[in-house]
């Protein structure tokens, strides 16, 4: 991204001509010239945090404390009998799922940074969201849509029940990750007063 960086000012064009001969000065101003130039400072800090598009680690980050949202999630460890707790670690029916004993059930998941830049972008889109249908299934798209890193395969949608209520529809089963995300990020807007469910 050196073309962000200006090449308009040469450092020649500021010795004086009685010493344009002097091979020590020259030689002493194009050290001073080099070890100064803040110009590839400038372009690794454009390329690994200022440009979502590029950042990297702490750059994506920063990104995601502007738009607020986390690079670490809760994922369920375990499913167990009952009917309220963490979402994907409770409901489990007679015969599938254990009672719960008080251990902990959710560990800390980092997200790698290529889904953490669509979680980032998608909560960007969110913040911003008048949280209608279509700015909605935009944003479902951008996030689980195909060729992304956290792709859900078939439709995924949200669809309006016309009696305040609204459904996210998701095409396959949801893996733990996804599942964080759609019930933990806060990406996914939902229109206020308005109650959502999620099938998948």
């Amino acid at each position: 991204m050196s073309d962000i960086i200006p090449s308009t000012f040469s450092v020649w064009d500021t010795i004086l001509s009685q010493y344009a001969n002097s091979p020590a000065l020259k030689q002493l101003i194009a050290n001073a010239n080099t070890y100064l130039d803040p110009a590839p400072n400038i372009v690794s800090f454009y390329d690994l945090v200022w440009n979502v598009d590029t950042a990297v680690g702490w750059g994506l980050d920063v990104w995601g404390r502007i738009v607020g949202v986390s690079r670490v999630l809760q994922i369920a460890t375990v499913d167990y009998l009952g009917f309220t707790g963490p979402i994907g670690a409770s409901g489990i029916t007679f015969n599938n799922g254990i009672w719960y004993n008080g251990q902990s059930v959710t560990t800390n998941y980092a997200l790698l940074d290529d889904p953490y830049r669509q979680l980032i972008l998608a909560k960007a889109a969110a913040n911003i969201s008048d949280a209608t249908i279509p700015s909605i299934n935009q944003i479902l798209l951008g996030l689980f849509g195909p060729g992304t890193t956290l792709e859900i395969p078939g439709n995924n949608y949200v669809s309006d029940g016309l009696d305040m209520t609204i459904v996210y529809n998701f095409g396959s089963a949801l893996t733990p990750i996804q599942t964080a995300i759609i019930y933990q990020s806060g990406v996914i807007p939902r229109p206020c007063g308005v109650l959502a469910t999620v099938v998948a």
